[in-house]
């Protein structure tokens, strides 16, 4: 057999076979995609908020409602010629008694007993025209007609009374 007779392709059409399955492969190998374009901020876009959420508030402590604390209450004592009406009052902690002199003769409630006025903690007839004067259960002077004195009961108990000037004119403060 004759050598000559195996056939070889020639060598330009090897080398044109390879050059196209290095285009090819070149071509479809490690081919990723751009993702498309994104714009550029200008200064009429809004740029989305974090996604992160606020914080939660801290727990506060409600407390139950209190109850209302009443007003203190004030109760008139009217001094006349036969004494004070109401001769007894009762009343709370805190509360005021105001004495209305309706007579025309002076009038002054004080604390009892007579004449030194210190039955009411506190309270003594030495005080009156003193810086202590405010604090005393005592009118300290006779009041004149129409007019009023107070004061405040903090101390609860059962507070006689006397008129300074008509001693056998009697009442009672009653502090609950």
């Amino acid at each position: 057999m004759n050598s000559n007779l195996t056939a070889k392709p020639p060598m330009p059409f090897v080398i044109i076979l390879l050059t196209l399955a290095i285009i090819v492969a070149g071509c479809t190998q490690g081919t990723t995609q751009n993702p498309a374009p994104q714009p550029l901020p200008t200064e009429t876009q809004v740029q989305p908020e974090s996604q992160t959420p606020p914080p939660e508030p801290a727990p506060t402590q409600t407390q139950p409602p209190q109850p209302e604390k009443p007003e203190a209450a004030v109760k008139k004592v009217y001094v006349a010629v036969l004494g004070f009406e109401p001769s007894i009052v009762v009343i709370k902690a805190g509360d005021t008694v105001v004495w209305v002199n309706n007579d025309t003769t002076q009038h002054w409630p004080a604390s009892a007993s007579h004449p030194t006025h210190t039955v009411y903690p506190g309270s003594d007839i030495k005080k009156c025209k003193t810086a202590e004067m405010g604090s005393i259960f005592d009118a300290c002077h006779g009041l004149a007609f129409g007019e009023q004195w107070n004061f405040t009961f903090n101390e609860k108990g059962t507070w006689s009374y006397h008129d300074h000037l008509k001693t056998v004119s009697r009442g009672r403060v009653v502090v609950e």
